[in-house]
This record gives C-alpha cells, sequence and structure tokens, in this order.
C-alpha cells in the first residue's frame, strides 16, 4: 500500500456559497426513449472507504461493509453528445448558464483575452464568465466541443435533472465505490494497487509533472481525455478514476469529533460526494484519484472538470 502524503492544499473543486439566481421551477421531464450502453454490476457486500486511509480528515476509513442489490451502471461518464440530446429535448438550463459563470482552470484560459477573477487560496481556478457545459473555457474559446469527452460544468442540480430525464439516478457512494473496484478488494485503484507515475505507466488521466505550473501531459492530454479512454476495469467501466470528478447522490457527511474534524465538517456542510479525481490530480498534491478518497461540492457548484454518471435499478 501506499505509504502517507504530507499535508498540502487541493486541486479539488472550487465551491460555491449558495448562489444567487433567478428562481425556477424543479423540472419534470417525461419518460425518455433514449438507450444507454449499460454495465452489470452484480450485487453483494459492497466495502466503502479502506483501512488502509491516506487522508484522514475525509474520514477514508476504517472500511465499512453493507449489503447492496445488484445495479446497472453506464461505462463512461455522460459525454457531450448525450448532454445535448438532453438539452435538445427538455430546453433545460444548468446551473452554470442560470448564473451567468463557472470555474475553469487557468491554463485553459491561455487564448482568452478577457480578464478572469481567480480564487483566493486557489489561484488556479478563475471564475469565468459565460463558461458553461457547451463553452468549456468560456464564449471567447474557439475549440469545438468533442462530443465523445465528458460533460463539464454541470451541477449536482444538473445531474440529477438528467437523471429524471433518462430515467436513472445518481450512484450512491458505496454503489460507486462497488463498481470501481471491479470484484478486487480495498484496493487503491480499479486496475490494483499499482500507482500511476510521470514516465512509463499511465492507466488514467491526471496531472503529471509539477502542479499547478508544469504539466507534461505523458498520459496524452492536457484536460479532458475521451469518456471511453486508457482500459476499463473488470466490470466494463471506463475512468472511474481521473478525468472528471463524478457526482454521487449523498451528502458529504463527516462525524469526526476533534475540533480540526468538526472546523472540517463545517466548512463542507450542506456538500455533496464527488468521487474519482480528476486531470488536475497528482500524488504530490491532491492524492484523491483513488477509489476511496472523496471530496465534496455544494450542489449548484460547477467547475471544468466535474461530470457524472449514471445507475439502474434493476
Amino acid at each position: 500500500m501506499a505509504t502517507q502524503i504530507p499535508k498540502l492544499q487541493t486541486c479539488c473543486p472550487p465551491r460555491t456559497n449558495p448562489r444567487s439566481a433567478p428562481d425556477s421551477p424543479a423540472p419534470v421531464f417525461d419518460s425518455t426513449s433514449t438507450v444507454f450502453e449499460l454495465c452489470d454490476i452484480p450485487g453483494g457486500t459492497a466495502l466503502t472507504g479502506t483501512d488502509h486511509g491516506l487522508i484522514p480528515i475525509d474520514e477514508e476509513s476504517p472500511g465499512r461493509y453493507r449489503e447492496i442489490e445488484s445495479f446497472r451502471m453506464m461505462p463512461t461518464t455522460v459525454t457531450n453528445a448525450m448532454f445535448k440530446d438532453f438539452i435538445k429535448d427538455t430546453g433545460y438550463k444548468t446551473d452554470a448558464q442560470r448564473f451567468g459563470w463557472s470555474f475553469v482552470f487557468q491554463d485553459q484560459l491561455e487564448n482568452q483575452e478577457k480578464e478572469t477573477q481567480s480564487v483566493t487560496g486557489s489561484q488556479w481556478w478563475n471564475k469565468v464568465v459565460g463558461a458553461c457545459w457547451n463553452k468549456v473555457t468560456g464564449p471567447e474559446a474557439e475549440q469545438e466541443l468533442p462530443e465523445d469527452h465528458p460533460v463539464v460544468h454541470v451541477s449536482w442540480n444538473d445531474a440529477k435533472a438528467f437523471a429524471d430525464w433518462a430515467g436513472g439516478r445518481l450512484p450512491s457512494e458505496a454503489e460507486w465505490e462497488h463498481a470501481a473496484r471491479g470484484g478486487l478488494g480495498d484496493v487503491l485503484f480499479p486496475w490494483g494497487n499499482s500507482e500511476p507515475d510521470d514516465r512509463s505507466f499511465q492507466p488514467c488521466n491526471i496531472w503529471q509533472g509539477v502542479f499547478p505550473s508544469r504539466n507534461s501531459c505523458a498520459d496524452g492530454y492536457a484536460g479532458t481525455a475521451p469518456a471511453e479512454s486508457f482500459s476499463p476495469n473488470k466490470y466494463g467501466l471506463y475512468n472511474m478514476c481521473g478525468n472528471v470528478w463524478e457526482w454521487t447522490s449523498g451528502r458529504f457527511k463527516l462525524t469526526g469529533k476533534s475540533p480540526a474534524s468538526k472546523q472540517h465538517a463545517k466548512r463542507y456542510k450542506g456538500t455533496k460526494v464527488l468521487k474519482g479525481g480528476s486531470y488536475l490530480c497528482h500524488k504530490s498534491y491532491c492524492f484523491r484519484y483513488r477509489i476511496a478518497a472523496r471530496t465534496g461540492s455544494t450542489p449548484d457548484s460547477t467547475t471544468s472538470h466535474q461530470g457524472f454518471r449514471l445507475v439502474f435499478s434493476n
């Protein structure tokens, strides 16, 4: 198992305070005829967390076991093409579109002239007016939207709306971890315990180099990779670690009693769990692209490295 990492700052999603925007009624969608490719995930005893936690303040350990029913899961995160169909069918406006801005990573703004506002304490994040799911780096970006890449700049609310339209739901944290492990037990990653590095072993899309100043892109990607890239796990699921953070259904619960734990819990009050890490994670800085790792963000927060996938009950 990997050794304990230093306590450092994080490249995890910046959280908004509850944002102020025009009230919008909860969307109601008719049943859809859209058909998604799905992987069968067996039920049984599911492990959440690990007995070898590396970030204690996030309460990754100890491992907790529970029985879950079998279900089906999308092999990839929802792609831009899928989300485009949802928007076309429903006319839905995402939270980023309603609020008028979203968070974009600094390296994605090189070709934009318009000044943006960086985030205090996480200066690599910029508040970009007009950034949203189909304008990933802002309205001045010239690149085409890659249809096979994960949709980003989607909030938990947006993911829930898509799930309602598709007839599915967001996975629980237990379901997500159970699926990511692919039957391998208490392992670090979907493929086992071998750790990605900056040179020869790149089984997922994460940061290589020195965060946030230099990314060698040894895995081939500076930003998102196609949703179906690298090798799937034993259940046929792609990119369960790296690429984009994935929303789950539950609250980011913390129960520690120490002063530090209570302060951490207060900071994450009202947030939803995100799993899997993203293309910005690196062991030296944010070692949260492990299966047991977790973070939280407010339900209306949106960034250029957050997405989701759905599950369907049998």
